[in-house]
C-alpha cells in the first residue's frame, strides 16, 4: 500500500498540485469561465446555468474557495463569488516557470 508523503516534496511542488487539483473538475471550469463572464456572481445564478443541483455547485464552490481560486462573501441568504485573480496570476508564472523548465530538460535528452 502506498504511503502518502507530501513532506518529501517541496511547498511549491504541493501548492501546483493542489491549484491543479482544485481545476480539475469540468463543472468548476465553467463556474470559473461564468465568475469571469459577470466578475461577480450569485450562487443561484450559477445553479440556473449549469445542469447540477445547488449543494452540488455549493461544493464546487467550496472547493475553488479552499483553494484560493475564488473569493467568497455571504450576505443573508445570498452568496457572492468573484474570481482571486492575483492567485492566478501566481500559480500562471509558476506553471510557466515548470514548463519552461521540463522543456529544456527535454530539449538535452533523447527518447
Amino acid at each position: 500500500m502506498a504511503i502518502h508523503k507530501k513532506e518529501a516534496f517541496t511547498q511549491k511542488e504541493q501548492e501546483l498540485a493542489e491549484f491543479a487539483k482544485a481545476l480539475a473538475h469540468p463543472a468548476r471550469i465553467a463556474i470559473l469561465k461564468l465568475l469571469a463572464q459577470k466578475n461577480e456572481c450569485i450562487c443561484g445564478e450559477i445553479v440556473e446555468v449549469l445542469p447540477l443541483s445547488q449543494s452540488t455547485v455549493s461544493q464546487h464552490l467550496k472547493e475553488l474557495k479552499n483553494a484560493g481560486l475564488i473569493n467568497g462573501s455571504i450576505d443573508g441568504p445570498r452568496s457572492c463569488y468573484c474570481i482571486n485573480w492575483k492567485a492566478f496570476e501566481k500559480f500562471m508564472g509558476e506553471f510557466s516557470f515548470l514548463f519552461n523548465k521540463l522543456k529544456v530538460q527535454n530539449e538535452k535528452a533523447c527518447c
